[in-house]
This record gives structure tokens, sequence and C-alpha cells, in this order.
């Protein structure tokens, strides 16, 4: 499965930087000078290798050179273009409390008495924090759950369930 670690926003300047917005948490690894990216394009299967020349932090964004993209035409091209690793790449993760999203995915979620909610179809990440995009059991609306400790208290890998104990109106249908 491809986890996406980030995405081409825009170019930056005249030669070729582009601004990604970072979806890893370890972006000085992923960006790292001399390391290969596998990219490619929203709805397209072609998945193509670029190396990494430089990157930089820039107003909470990474500013990335890639060899070979040397002016703004080339950099406008990539616009939109997925960074992605294969999950079965990655190591698992040594903190009880940390998950890859695709491990989120998939999940049933259900309340403290075991009223099921509905499963997580994707982990979305916002400035505020990461939320739980749910698609409900009872009539299949979408409902965004933020994961934080005092609202999802336990996620459980093995059982593949995560227990919620939502505040007042957050599971509204309005």
């Amino acid at each position: 499965m491809e986890l996406v670690v980030g995405r081409v926003a825009k170019s930056h300047g005249v030669r070729g930087e582009l601004v990604v917005e970072v979806r890893t948490d370890e972006p000085e690894a992923r960006f790292a000078p001399g390391t290969t990216l596998r990219g490619r394009l929203p709805r397209a299967a072609e998945v193509r290798e670029f190396t990494v020349e430089s990157a930089r932090e820039h107003s909470g964004r990474l500013l990335v050179c890639l060899v070979g993209v040397t002016d703004r035409i080339e950099s406008d091209a990539l616009r939109g273009m997925l960074f992605v690793v294969d999950s079965a790449d990655l190591p698992p993760s040594e903190d009880p409390d940390e998950f890859y999203d695709h491990e989120l995915e998939g999940l049933e979620v259900r309340l403290l008495d075991g009223t099921v909610v509905g499963s997580v179809c994707e982990v979305l990440h916002s400035a505020a924090g990461e939320l739980l995009d749910v698609r409900a059991a009872e009539d299949g609306r979408e409902i965004l759950i933020p994961f934080v400790t005092a609202i999802v208290p336990t996620v459980s890998l093995a059982d593949r369930v995560i227990v919620i104990d939502p505040p007042e109106g957050l599971l509204d249908p309005e």
C-alpha cells in the first residue's frame, strides 16, 4: 500500500524549487539530499523517481530541489504530485500510541458501551490536528472525529477497533 509522505503544493521562484506539504513525521530523513523519492500525479498510474538535491524549511513547509528540475516550467508540471512510500518498507512503530494512517483505515469505531458508530475511511491531517473520517454505520454519512486522547481513549489494532468517548453533539447529524 502506498503512503503519502508529501505533496507538491506549487513551484517557488524561477529555479525549479518546489513547495512541499509534508505528511510524514520524518521529513529530515524522507527529504534528505541524495534520497530517492517516488512520485505520482493524482489519478495517474505512472510512478516516477526523483533524487532530492536539497531541502529547507520555509513557513511550515519544505522547499525542495530535485535533480533535473531546473526551472519554473518543470516545477509547475509537478504541481499536485504525491510523494509516496510503500507501507511494507516502514518499520513498525515502537510507540504504542503512534499509528500509521493505513493502520487506522478500515477499523470499526465504537462508543464506550460497544455501540457501533461506523468505520474509518481516512485519516485527515489539518493545521488543527488529525481527524478520523468515519463513515456512519447507520446512514452512511461522514463524521469527523478529532483524533485526540480525550475523545479516542482506545485504539486496538489487534481487535481492529477504535473506542470513542465523544462530547455531546459530535455525532449529531446537524
